[in-house]
């Protein structure tokens, strides 16, 4: 029997603190850029946070076998890879770019989910959101790319094309953990898999790239000590604790707020541009997506509403 919880007032406003968190990041990133490479920044952050999770386990006596490492180093592997294309996609797109782009995620989850298991297989609503998704990833490439008031759109064009795929690395990483003998162990654990594996990988990029300089300025203290607390340790345990607690379809729904956050942080905060091919485009995506993930959250409020 499933015992979690419809939303209360705490897990809504929790809610509202990690999107905008995680709205926030990106933004983060971008703003140190040229203190210290952003694939530098996130392999530091995910030490310092690896090493908090272990202590928690250790803290909290939890298993810390590594049994499951096979399906651990594939999904460490793939978190990796995922913020190295953010990383290096920083370097040439906008912070609110990137952000729409990487919430892509939830339609490769579901073609993936829909590959994999029988149980999963996608709705006509649902095949309706990837369309529109994919159709607004085209005009946003295609529309904004015949735009005058573009620059350097090929740079640009780049850096939202790695976005994509780091979209595509954090769907599959999704999967995986769904559907490998991860989906059976602590949260925590997988984390430390996740993280650990983004701390070696992203070092190593960074030194194989020469990007290890690091102008330690205030701001750069700052935004490193933002990641690694409260980003890559705490927004995501608490993340995996309101998931424990309360009906996760529920929650689905508030997560689709962190790319419009993440979009409005850029304009106010790096006084990034938004171009209306741009705009338009992610309107579609994120419609799509919204269709894709939160299909039982819409049927659910129509039966109540019915009785």
């Amino acid at each position: 029997m499933d015992t979690r919880k419809p939303l209360d007032g705490q897990a809504s406003a929790t809610m509202l603190v990690l999107c905008t968190l995680w709205g926030l990041q990106q933004v983060a990133i971008k703003a140190v850029a040229h203190d210290i490479a952003p694939i530098l920044q996130i392999g530091l952050r995910s030490g310092v946070a690896a090493l908090l999770v272990w202590l928690l386990m250790r803290w909290r006596k939890e298993d810390m076998a590594l049994t499951h490492w096979r399906p651990g180093l594939v999904v460490g592997a793939l978190f990796g890879l995922e913020y190295l294309l953010v990383g290096e996609g920083l370097r040439f797109t906008s912070a609110s770019h990137m952000v729409v782009f990487l919430y892509t995620a939830p339609i490769f989850v579901a073609l993936g989910l829909h590959w994999k298991l029988p149980a999963e297989r996608l709705s006509p609503v649902k095949w309706l959101g990837i369309g529109l998704a994919f159709a607004g990833i085209v005009f946003t490439f295609f529309g904004r790319a015949a735009s005058p008031t573009a620059g350097t759109s090929s740079q640009v064009l780049l850096g939202d094309l790695l976005g994509l795929l780091a979209g595509v690395a954090w769907g599959a990483t999704t999967v995986v953990v769904r559907t490998s003998s991860l989906a059976r162990v602590s949260a925590a654990q997988t984390l430390l898999y996740q993280l650990v594996a983004a701390c070696v990988l992203l070092l190593g990029a960074a030194w194989a790239l020469g990007q290890t300089t690091i102008h330690a300025t205030p701001l750069v203290w700052a935004v490193m000590g933002f990641q690694s607390l409260a980003v890559s340790f705490a927004s995501f345990l608490v993340w995996f604790w309101l998931l424990r607690t309360y009906l996760a379809s529920r929650l689905s729904v508030f997560s689709f707020l962190t790319p419009l956050f993440g979009m409005g942080f850029g304009v106010w905060l790096l006084h990034e541009p938004l171009e209306p091919g741009f705009v338009a485009g992610a309107v579609c995506v994120l419609a799509g997506v919204v269709l894709v993930s939160s299909e039982g959250w819409r049927w659910l409020g129509f039966k109540k509403q019915a009785v």
